[in-house]
């Protein structure tokens, strides 16, 4: 099993920055990616951000690219967001997720989320 506990939402305004950490522990050995996804009020969750655990790509959503990026410390298992020139559209729960696997697309675990919101 793995556990993955975010932290470091909260209230900003726009423009403003903050940033997600998300620590895992337990069987963390054999993780392909992690990623973080958002849930607005209404909506899906989306994809935001994923990192290769092991060559260190990242990906993310065009609605964020150039505003945040996603890195991670391996001695630590954890994975970071650093989220610059927020908007009140970025707000959102956001979750951490871990992908043990190449196959597929779906996250094996997930963080019970962290709120972020952005005021205008």
């Amino acid at each position: 099993q793995v556990q993955l506990v975010e932290s470091g939402g909260g209230l900003v305004q726009a423009g403003g920055s903050l940033r997600l950490s998300c620590a895992a522990s337990g069987r963390t050995f054999s993780k392909y990616a992690m990623g973080w996804f958002r849930q607005a009020p209404g909506k899906e969750r989306e994809f935001v951000a994923t990192i290769r655990w092991t060559s260190g790509n990242t990906y993310y959503a065009d609605s964020v690219k150039g505003r945040f990026t996603i890195s991670r410390d391996s001695a630590k298992n954890t994975v970071y967001l650093q989220m610059n020139s927020l908007k009140p559209e970025d707000t959102a729960v956001y979750y951490c997720a871990q992908k043990q696997s190449v196959g597929g697309t779906a996250y094996d675990y997930w963080g019970q989320g962290t709120q972020v919101t952005v005021s205008s």
